[in-house]
């Protein structure tokens, strides 16, 4: 039976809660209006769900958890996987007596511009980059510094209002577009452009020491998925078969983690490797597991679950890992999406029944509406974890499974007459029960 109650996590998290389950411990869980509207990650007991209006706001958690007869309550640690909570349960844990980040280090985790100059501070490759206080406010005046840039807000996530632009004109544009919408960002980033494959490090510090961490990499950069309106590819690294990559990584992931100042939890970093030098520059880091299905991948290749290291790590643990190679490739791919309402698709189960799919979920409801643009790298219906024996079979079976689900993934068109909805039903194929009919006849 549960029998620590003192673990406050903000934002649900299916692995961390999965973790308490099976230590024993009933963590109290603040979650907001996203989480229970869209439904999809579910908070059952031994958790104690704590409704939140904004739960972004120390203030809101606060007052919440008072609701709630937590005042007064001292937590022994405060967690969190949310990206734009970092810094919240930062200040919450010093408001709480609790373990957590400090604020300083989650800031730097938080902020690219700091993170980089920190980074470049330690001697470190990283692209050169300035601030952009308020995006609304450039004008014809601007010096734009470089061939090319990425702009980007700067405690963003993801690819979130994230563009490549090719000097003042292109700068001036979006800037404009931005202003145009009204966007709630605007300090941005903007930094030099770098080329290459972009890889991936998601590991584990305890006691100030990276204790564990596997490599991947995109199949394409980011930014070019985003270009091209394709659906998200990722793999890991095999550190035997591709032994070369942990060599080339292996002294920025660790000075970078300890330069950022992160003494105990989990991390996902991003780097930029150029193929033809092998060169390495550092992207970004934070201070959360990755994204997409980056959990269920390291599970699968390494043995090592990091929504347990997670809890550990927060509670003062050292994690006991059994790292555990599984030969061949293992990847993911997103499961894509077309504009118009989401009618029906395949299930979990029928994809994990095809050859190499050995996971997958289904994040939309029957029902949704889908936009027509790729915007964003969490753009899709759901996501698949692939094996293969090797790199080139996994890309040949990713290709496949993200085929076979296209075909027969149906969507109703938006906007469209009642008469245009017919057409479409009978175009489906098979028997159509909706027919103009008399009775008696």
């Amino acid at each position: 039976m549960p029998t620590d109650e003192s673990l406050l996590l903000l934002s649900p998290d299916r692995y961390v809660l999965r973790a308490c389950r099976r230590l024993g411990i009933a963590p109290v869980v603040v979650y907001g209006a996203y989480h229970r509207d869209t439904g999809l990650q579910e908070i059952t007991a031994p958790a104690v769900p704590v409704f939140c209006e904004s739960h972004r706001s120390p203030d809101a958690i606060l007052s919440a958890l008072h609701r709630a007869g937590y005042a007064g309550r001292r937590f022994a640690a405060v967690q969190t996987t949310n990206e734009y909570l970092l810094t919240t349960a930062a200040l919450l844990g010093r408001a709480v007596g609790a373990r957590t980040i400090s604020p300083e280090t989650a800031v730097l985790f938080r902020d690219k511009f700091l993170q980089k100059q920190r980074v470049r501070d330690a001697g470190l490759p990283v692209a050169r980059c300035i601030v952009i206080e308020d995006v609304f406010q450039i004008d014809d005046t601007f010096d734009f510094p470089y061939d090319s840039a990425v702009l980007k807000p700067a405690t963003g996530a993801g690819t979130e209002t994230t563009s490549v632009v090719d000097g003042r004109d292109d700068l001036l544009a979006v800037a404009k577009e931005y202003r145009r919408r009204r966007i709630a960002t605007r300090t941005f980033v903007l930094e030099e452009f770098v080329a290459g494959d972009e890889w991936t490090a998601d590991g584990i510090v305890s006691g100030g020491e990276v204790i564990f961490y596997g490599l991947g990499r995109y199949d394409q950069p980011c930014l070019t998925t985003l270009a091209h309106k394709a659906a998200l590819r990722m793999r890991k690294f095999d550190p035997d078969t591709e032994a070369w990559a942990y060599a080339a990584a292996d002294d920025m992931v660790r000075r970078a983690i300890a330069v950022l100042g992160l003494t105990d939890g989990v991390f996902h970093m991003e780097l930029f490797h150029d193929p033809a030098t092998g060169h390495l520059t550092f992207s970004e880091c934070a201070a959360r597991r990755g994204g997409a299905l980056t959990a269920e991948e390291i599970l699968a290749k390494f043995g090592v679950d990091l929504g347990e290291a997670a809890v550990q790590c927060a509670l003062g643990r050292t994690p006991k890992l059994d790292v555990r190679v599984r030969t061949g490739s293992v990847g993911m791919v997103y499961l894509p999406c077309r504009p118009g309402v989401l009618v029906s698709c395949p299930s979990p189960a029928e994809l994990t029944a095809l050859p190499g799919v050995d996971f997958a979920r289904i994040e939309l409801p029957f029902g949704a509406t889908m936009g027509g643009e790729l915007d964003s790298t969490t753009t899709r219906v759901g996501m698949a974890m692939i094996t293969a024996d090797g790199p080139d079979a996994l890309e040949r079976t990713g290709t496949e499974v993200q085929r076979w689900f296209d075909e027969r993934l149906v969507v109703a068109p938006t906007g469209a007459t009642g008469a245009e909805l017919r057409a479409w039903h009978r175009g489906l194929g098979g028997a159509y029960g909706f027919a103009d009919t008399a009775y008696g006849e």
